[in-house]
């Protein structure tokens, strides 16, 4: 049979195929072995576009995840339990990029000068060559002291303890190189700039010397003894490069921060596994809170430091930004409390002990993380 002249020939558009087994596509990803239609070989800027879309979340949805964050305790991790996801960023990029920002910007903000880190009082004393001299500092030490007491308000109970520990103190380490001086007069030579710059270490009453007087556990074998004074060592350097560029530590510091948080997530998570044990929640669940929580800590801490510089830039709107980091500093502890009340639905006297008790116990666990933090960086930054 021929076709009735006249008919006009339709042709039906070609069915696109899978480049890699030939399925037709019916998606962007193919049904049947689940390659992407979409491979490297395009226009540079539709993968600039995806790069921001899957690593980043560049889209609509932060807009729509921001302000819940900020203002709305718990309705992010409300509505990801209620199965509302794909409206919102996901906790953990969320989480990851305002980590990573807000603790770049606080590298950019935070300078340090050089007198940073400094032990005024220790030095003066090591490095006075007289009694005259050792006296003398000693009483310009205490007389700021003195000052900074008469500034204390004296119905804080217990709060000039301090200041009467630190005179104390004073008086000790001038006593000690007093004696130092007048056991051993003329021994005292002045000291050249290096040795003004490293700062010094002493063990049984001795200045410590890798040789002639290293730190020594008698319990420890010998390469653990010389692994130890080997890290006092390059901590001895290290404090005294510190001393020369405080950035230094600043640098270590923050850049190690992130990853204490990582390790910290998933204890957090567990502490409020058992804190509501009975509530019979998956393990995830409280990941999830624990994602949205620090997510807002650092969304928060990146608009102080924008507040902070806005304060900086513009000194009449100081007291403008002044007022609002503190605003944002109350309602950091104010939401979380909110948001653990409204996320596990307990009554207020359960939800307020529970609160204190994790908050305490994160505290001291964040406050270890960051004083084992600070000393890495002092024997390997």
């Amino acid at each position: 049979m021929t076709e009735a002249a006249g008919t006009p020939a339709t042709d039906a558009a070609p069915t696109p195929a899978c480049q890699n087994c030939g399925a037709p596509l019916l998606g962007p990803h193919c049904y049947a072995c689940g390659q992407p239609v979409n491979g490297l070989v395009r226009h540079f800027s539709s993968i600039i576009g995806d790069f921001l879309d899957s690593v980043l979340n560049i889209d609509a949805r932060v807009f729509r995840t921001l302000w819940p964050l900020l203002a709305k305790p718990g309705y992010l991790s409300r509505e990801y339990f209620a199965g509302r996801r794909v409206r919102y960023v996901s906790p953990v990029r969320l989480f990851v990029f305002l980590s990573i920002v807000t603790f770049f910007v606080a590298q950019l903000m935070w300078n340090f000068g050089p007198d940073a880190i400094r032990f005024d009082d220790q030095d003066s004393f090591r490095q006075a060559r007289t009694v005259a001299e050792v006296e003398s500092a000693r009483d310009q030490a205490l007389k700021e002291l003195e000052q900074a007491r008469a500034q204390i308000p004296g119905n804080v109970p217990g709060a000039r303890v301090g200041v009467d520990a630190g005179a104390a103190a004073v008086r000790e380490r001038a006593q000690k190189r007093i004696a130092e001086l007048q056991g051993k007069p003329g021994a005292a030579p002045a000291k050249g700039p290096e040795s003004d710059a490293t700062p010094d270490l002493e063990f049984n009453g001795r200045p410590w010397d890798p040789v002639a007087n290293p730190l020594h556990a008698a319990w420890l074998p010998a390469f653990a003894n010389r692994w130890i004074n080997q890290q006092v060592g390059k901590a001895r350097d290290n404090v005294a490069a510190l001393r020369k560029d405080p950035n230094r530590l600043k640098d270590a510091v923050l850049g190690a921060l992130p990853s204490t948080l990582f390790v910290l997530l998933p204890i957090f998570a567990l502490m409020l596994k058992l804190a509501y044990l009975f509530k019979r929640r998956l393990y995830m669940e409280h990941l999830i809170v624990a994602l949205h929580s620090h997510a807002f800590l650092c969304l928060t801490l990146l608009l102080v430091f924008g507040f902070s510089a806005l304060g900086h830039a513009a000194p009449a709107m100081a007291g403008f930004a002044a007022t609002c980091e503190g605003l944002l500093f109350a309602w950091m502890p104010l939401y979380l409390l909110l948001m653990q009340k409204r996320v596990y639905a307990q009554g207020w006297i359960m939800t307020l002990l529970k609160y204190g008790v994790l908050g305490v116990c994160y505290l001291v666990l964040l406050s270890l993380g960051v004083a084992f933090t600070v000393l890495a960086s002092l024997v390997w930054a």
